[in-house]
């Protein structure tokens, strides 16, 4: 087997990553591709880049996602495939994604793409928790649940991520660890191409992509919240549509949205512009700043609040590595996760670079404040210290620094305001990356699972975190490290004082109310903190904030209707949609129909545009046919939930179009039929 490892630099962070054991993750850190050697130049071309190995079979019994069907490398013979080893809570993995889509759309007739998902965390092992990544991250390409690592073991993969390529005849050409994949493996697919042109399959490959079967909801995977001084507004990074929105914490009455909606790195005004998953938020009351973690462009953004304007603060919208501080103009950052203010600072849980990051906003100067870039669990000397992928961070009333090291599943302390400033353990384990779970106790005693969030609660003194992979809040003494179970029981979603989360990402604090980012769930949870109850903050009115140009566009489910012979004069038309059982319409967030014909044959009795918020279906809407032919159109954005909670907004927008004629003869009513479907979750 012919090995192509080219431009890799590993950094062994773990005693034990010598060996296929999936459990020794050599922590990677590669140069990136600009920084690396040519590929044409390293690898010395040869004659054929044909394996002489075949590939492992994929063992029976797998789960299967993004296809209808169990796949296996003999039907796949005539495209060259590429097996991608990840687990979805990696900031690496995270990293290769685009690449993977750039060469997924160069070769769209040559290339398969397979994600062999072995999980590193218990959580991640689960095929529901990762459908829900699958489509959060957008990954289209098959994905197979090798939680048990049958097929890590076979191909001897030792690294998160590793990537292998198949040849058209089934056999191995080699395999690479670590990121910057595009500028190593495209040439070597361009070659395979050529040299198989007489034998590639270029059939197109159907998939069965996971999110034809999400739900529209408000919120798609929000990953962080913020709140301002008064508690009245929250902000929220909506991160699967790739926007922020603000809404009035009380009524869930949104108030602004920022980006369009689309994925891209571009500033101006508020519905112009656009960022790429963005995660952490801060908000500055003095100036009305909102400061946005804009995760996949690798940059800092700001939003003026009060304009709506949207400008970039620092990162050039490149990944970057090496860590090097700069002027805010031309720094490279690395997948900033988490944001806290203090004094004119922004503080920055720098994920990619496994550091902790501060801006002097006056100065207009970025540099790393605590790591030493390298990933691991040891403390010391700030810049020394090995972080895990930070991802979120805090201060408490004193000024020391708290972050949720998510990859170490612990939380850790640093001293950044003083001299000669230190790092330690508050909770969690400092032995290595793979201690984890789901314990209560104190400091080094307590088990956590990937935290994601944390915020400081003035008046108990703790501070509270999201406790991600365990589904759970808890509270920490930062006195002692003693932390305790505070809410939830394994993944769900329940309301009141035994409220069950999925996957929480964010929180935020103000006064008596805690707000969490409840990712899976895709939702805003607010917690009152006097009597530990918890209610589903229902965001309304995000109709209003259609991107400019996006009115010609109807993004629903278009049903078109056989065509019909109707009497003349009174009438009505059915809106005859079923609603899954045990849902109903929501009595809070507006749903409507509005009526348009290219003939005038129908007049509603209460006009064109109705509200049907709350309606019970099915509901017939009153109105007068007049005589002639011609095509009834009815627009439909309906919003419905759970009877028991009505916080989870499922938006389904429907465009009916039924043609009619309209005469003596015929019935007095139109019915438009739909059953909606409950998507997965």
């Amino acid at each position: 087997m012919r090995i192509f490892l080219i431009g890799l630099t590993l950094a062994l962070l773990s005693s034990a990553c010598t060996g296929s054991d999936p459990a020794a993750e050599p922590e990677v850190a590669v140069q990136p591709s600009s920084s690396s050697s040519n590929p044409t130049e390293t690898t010395a071309p040869a004659a054929s880049y044909a394996g002489t190995v075949a590939a492992p079979a994929f063992p029976d019994g797998l789960d299967w996602l993004n296809t209808d069907a169990p796949l296996d490398l003999e039907q796949l013979k005539g495209k060259v495939v590429l097996l991608d080893f990840w687990t979805y809570g990696c900031i690496n993995c995270i990293h290769i994604i685009p690449d993977l889509q750039r060469l997924e759309h160069e070769y769209p007739d040559e290339l398969v793409v397979i994600g062999v998902h072995s999980a590193k965390f218990l959580n991640e092992g689960d095929t529901e928790n990762i459908r829900q990544v699958v489509m959060r991250y957008g990954i289209e390409h098959p994905v197979v649940n090798d939680k048990d690592f049958d097929v890590w073991r076979s191909w001897g993969a030792q690294a998160w991520p590793t990537i292998a390529l198949v040849d058209p005849l089934g056999n191995v050409v080699g395999m690479h660890a670590g990121e910057g994949i595009y500028d190593v493996v495209q040439p070597i697919i361009e070659a395979l191409v050529a040299e198989f042109d007489g034998q590639i399959d270029r059939t197109p490959f159907v998939m069965a992509p996971e999110s034809d079967t999400s739900a529209n909801t408000v919120l798609s995977y929000p990953g962080k919240v913020a709140v301002d001084g008064a508690g009245s507004t929250i902000f929220v990074s909506d991160t699967g549509h790739n926007r922020i929105i603000a809404a009035d914490a009380a009524s869930g009455e949104i108030t602004a949205v920022f980006g369009d909606g689309e994925a891209g790195f571009e500033s101006g005004a508020a519905l112009d512009a656009r960022f790429d998953a963005p995660q952490g938020l801060a908000y500055d009351d003095s100036t009305g700043i909102l400061y946005v973690a804009d995760t996949n462009n690798h940059a800092l953004r700001t939003i003026d609040t009060t304009t709506g304007e949207v400008a970039t603060l620092a990162g050039t919208g490149q990944l970057g590595w090496p860590p090097a501080a700069g002027l805010i103009d031309n720094v490279r950052l690395n997948s900033p996760w988490g944001l806290t203010l203090r004094e004119g600072r922004l503080w920055v849980a720098m994920a990619g670079f496994h550091q902790i990051w501060v801006v002097d906003l006056d100065g207009g100067f970025a540099t790393p404040a605590v790591g030493s870039g390298l990933e691991g669990v040891d403390n010391g000397v700030l810049v020394e210290a090995a972080l895990a992928q930070p991802s979120g961070v805090t201060f408490d009333g004193s000024g020391r620094l708290y972050f949720a090291d998510s990859e170490s599943s612990s939380i850790r302390w640093a001293d950044v305001l003083g001299e000669g400033g230190t790092t330690g353990l508050l909770s969690g384990s400092d032995e290595n990356l793979f201690d984890f779970g789901d314990i209560d106790g104190a400091g080094n005693q307590a088990r956590l699972q990937h935290p994601l969030g944390i915020v400081w609660d003035e008046a108990s003194g703790d501070l509270i975190i999201a406790d991600t992979y365990n589904s759970k809040l808890k509270r920490i003494d930062p006195a002692n490290g003693d932390t305790t179970t505070y809410l939830g029981a394994g993944h769900g979603w329940n309301d009141g004082t035994d409220p069950l989360f999925y996957e929480p990402g964010g929180l935020a604090i103000s006064e008596q109310t805690l707000f969490v980012a409840d990712t899976n769930n895709q939702v805003v949870r607010k917690i009152d903190l006097a009597t530990d109850e918890a209610t589903t903050l229902v965001l309304h009115g995000i109709e209003d904030f259609a991107p400019a140009g996006s009115a010609d566009e109807f993004a629903g489910r278009v049903i078109p209707l056989e065509p019909i012979q109707i009497a003349a004069g009174s009438g009505v038309v059915t809106l005859g949609i079923t609603l899954p059982p045990d849902h109903k319409v929501n009595e809070d967030a507006p749903s409507s129909i509005t009526f348009d014909t290219d003939e005038p044959i129908f007049e509603p009795t209460g006009g064109p545009e109705q509200s049907i918020t709350g309606a019970n279906l099915p509901l017939d809407i009153a109105g007068t046919f007049y005589q002639g032919s011609g095509t009834l159109t009815a627009d439909v954005t309906l919003l419905y939930c759970r009877d028991d909670s009505e916080g989870l907004c499922i938006i389904e927008q429907i465009r009916f179009i039924q043609p009619m004629e309209v005469g003596q003869d015929g019935t007095s009513s139109v019915v438009l039929p739909h059953e909606v479907v409950l998507p997965n979750f």
